[in-house]
Parts: C-alpha cells; sequence; structure tokens
C-alpha cells in the first residue's frame, strides 16, 4: 500500500493541514492510541499482505472491472470508462476496507465488531467478513435508513448480524454513528469499531483510504493495458464521507494533470434547507472525532443533512476531502436529487447498468462538465442500484 506524497498524506499527529485529528472521549483514548501505534506495522507486513490480497482475489473477487462505455461515451463525445466497483462481492467498494479491518482486529485480539451504516453497504459487508471469521456483529442503522434500505437490512439479519435502529436526531447516518461511538465507549477492550469511511479519530481516515487506494491502483494498471496511458484525464467519484473518491483519487493525487472530480449530495439545493452539501455550505468543525467541513449553525449545532441518497446524507466529510478542497486539488461539484436519478436512469438505459443512488451523482456530472474528444474520463461506479429500486420506481416516469 504505497503512501501518497507528504503534502497530502497525514501527520504524525493525524492532521491533514488544518484538518483531522483523534478528538475522542478519555475512555477511547486507549483504543484510538492503540491503533495508531501499531495499524501502519500490522497492514505493512508481509503476513497481512499475503492476507489480505489473497482476499481481494478470491473472495471479493478482485481486480473489479475498467469497463469502457460505448454509449457513454457517444453521448459525451468523450472517451468515459466505468470502474465497477458495484461488482465486488456484497455489491460496492465497501468491502474492501471491511476486509482489511478485519484482519487488523484480529491482529489486535479483538473478538467483537460493531459499525454504522447509511446506505447499508457497509454494514452488509461489515456483516459479510465477520461472518467469514465468525465475530460478533452489531450494526447501527437510522430508522428511516432502515426503512428505505430494506434489502441491505435483510441481507445483514441472513449474515448473522445485529441491526440495532439509530432514533435520535434524523435517523439516519449521522445518528448511526453517534450510537456506535456509544457502544465503543461502554466496551473499549473487546470491541474493534469498522468505520466505513474516511472519517472519525485518526488513524480511521488514513487507514480507510489505504485500504480503497486499491481502487486508484487497478485504474492506473488498466489504463495502461487499455489505453497505453497509465494516466486519465479525469476521475469523477461521489463523496459523502469521501472513501471511495479517495480510493479513485489516491494514487493520482500527486500527478496534477489528472483533474479530480468529487461529487457532494445538493439534495433540493444548496439554498434549499435541504441538503447534505458539506463542503459547500459548511465551515469546520469537530464530528465524531475530527475536525473537518461541517454544516452547523452560527452556535455550531449540527444541521440535519438531506439527500435521496441514504450513503450521502451526512453533515461532514472526510478531513482529507476539506484539505483536498482547500489545497483546490479536488473540484468538488454539487448534484441536485432530481439529476442524480436522471443520471441513474440514463445510464441505466445506455448501459444496461444500475447504479447505486450515490454512484449516480457521480455520472451526474458529465451534464455539468464540457470534454475534448480525446479526454479519458473515469467514473467510480461505487456501488450496485439493486438497494435502491424502490426510490427509483418513484421516479419511474422521468
Amino acid at each position: 500500500m504505497k503512501t501518497i506524497s507528504t503534502k497530502f498524506s497525514v501527520n504524525n499527529e493525524g492532521f491533514y493541514g488544518e484538518y483531522g485529528g483523534a478528538f475522542v472521549p478519555e475512555m477511547l483514548y486507549p483504543n484510538t492510541e492503540e491503533l495508531k501505534e501499531n495499524y501502519i506495522r500490522i497492514i505493512e507486513s508481509k503476513e497481512f499482505q499475503k492476507e489480505y490480497k489473497e482476499l481481494l482475489k478470491k473472495y471479493v473477487g478482485r481486480p473489479s472491472p475498467l469497463y469502457y462505455a460505448k454509449r457513454l461515451s457517444a453521448k459525451y463525445k468523450t472517451h468515459i470508462y466505468l470502474k465497477r466497483e458495484d461488482l465486488n462481492h456484497t455489491g460496492s467498494h465497501k468491502i474492501n476496507n471491511t476486509i482489511g479491518q478485519i484482519l487488523l482486529a484480529q491482529k489486535l485480539g479483538k473478538k467483537r465488531i460493531i459499525a454504522e451504516t447509511g446506505a447499508g453497504q457497509h454494514g452488509v459487508a461489515t456483516a459479510t467478513v465477520c461472518a467469514l471469521m465468525g465475530l460478533e456483529c452489531k450494526v447501527y442503522m437510522g430508522s428511516v435508513d432502515i426503512e428505505r434500505q430494506a434489502p441491505n437490512v435483510a441481507r445483514m439479519k441472513m449474515l448473522g448480524a445485529e441491526v440495532i435502529p439509530a432514533i435520535s436526531g434524523s435517523q439516519t447516518l449521522k445518528d448511526a454513528t453517534n450510537e456506535a461511538i456509544r457502544d465503543w465507549i461502554n466496551n473499549p477492550e473487546d470491541t474493534h469499531y469498522i468505520i466505513g469511511s474516511v472519517v472519525g479519530p485518526h488513524p480511521y481516515p488514513d487507514m480507510v483510504a489505504r485500504f480503497q487506494s486499491i481502487i486508484s491502483k487497478e485504474i492506473k494498471q488498466q489504463l495502461k493495458k487499455e489505453t497505453g496511458k497509465k494516466n486519465p484525464n479525469y476521475v469523477i467519484a461521489c463523496v459523502g464521507g469521501g472513501s471511495n473518491a479517495i480510493g479513485a483519487f489516491y494514487h493520482f493525487l500527486d500527478n496534477l494533470t489528472v483533474q479530480l472530480i468529487a461529487t457532494e449530495a445538493s439534495g433540493l439545493g444548496l439554498n434549499s434547507g435541504k441538503t447534505a452539501a458539506s463542503i459547500a455550505k459548511g465551515k469546520p468543525g469537530i464530528i465524531h472525532g475530527s475536525l473537518t467541513y461541517l454544516m452547523q449553525t452560527n452556535d455550531g449545532q449540527i444541521i440535519e443533512p438531506y439527500s435521496i441518497s441514504a450513503g450521502l446524507d451526512y453533515p461532514g466529510v472526510g478531513p482529507i476531502h476539506a484539505f483536498l478542497h482547500d489545497e483546490k486539488r479536488v473540484d468538488y461539484l454539487s448534484i441536485k436529487d432530481k439529476d442524480a436519478v436522471k443520471a441513474g436512469f440514463l445510464l441505466t438505459k445506455l448501459e444496461g447498468i444500475i447504479p447505486a443512488l450515490e454512484s449516480a451523482h457521480a455520472v451526474a456530472a458529465l451534464e455539468k462538465m464540457s470534454f475534448k474528444r480525446s479526454d479519458v474520463v473515469v467514473i467510480n461506479i461505487s456501488g450496485r442500484g439493486d438497494k435502491d429500486l424502490d426510490t427509483y420506481m418513484k421516479y419511474f416516469e422521468i
């Protein structure tokens, strides 16, 4: 897992520029310190790498294909490739991280696993690896998300996980994360918290980014084979917390010829009061153990986020994304619900691929951009749309 350059990598204190850190209760300090002191040593060991790579290949099904979308390319008069993370076992990029963290948890002697989930993909991936390794699993999920992501709830339960509803606040991802952290505070010794995105206290953002960096590593290798060039002109990915995006960007961050585009959920519009665009509407604040861009009132109270997509329905963003925004290394576009849904239908009709609503936000960026005919554009399709069919069907006449 090649580390990115000093400019964009986390420093020894867990910060990307001014963002990041580990703002945790005293009860969790030993846990985060244990991870901080051991994660790099463990994941860079030959034993870990052998197990991790073997599971990615034989269990997850990596490498995921890089597919040339011929009809989509014709529509936008350029060359568009889709990185098919939706074809991974469990249906999204989340499994890359949960495989890594479950192996890490075992090396640290943890017997109990907890997780949070929004769209349910991380919850399914966590329940899957816990079933694989025979470990106890509890997944916290907002009550609203439990209702709108029912297929994934059923999958988690079938895999043996206990799905615990979060009934506070907006009853979505933020609140599920709150409940998972409370559980971790009450069970610090035997429990590992598998955070699903590049959020939370250090070292989670860096650790998750390293596990997801396999995406951009494969893109470079696959593009070289397809086109003779390792580097595309554009890489596009959706961002909620930001794990699939940083995975797709990771090995391109130092190459300024590659334009990196992240799409966040503007919901009903940036000024509607119903949005989850934390880069566009947020300001620096602390959420779930790190300092980052956060949607908040003038007196520091969190503004409840909204998105049609459960996986992007979060009031903050990973601290590395806050830093990349300030450094102007990544352009962050805001995509409305209706435009994401249209993009989902478009990809389905042109290529026979139903994307998750999260990924549909990335596809929607095509309408906001212009390309040269010679450009090579890679879109990370972070998950499949089976889980979102009920929502899509409400818009079937679009």
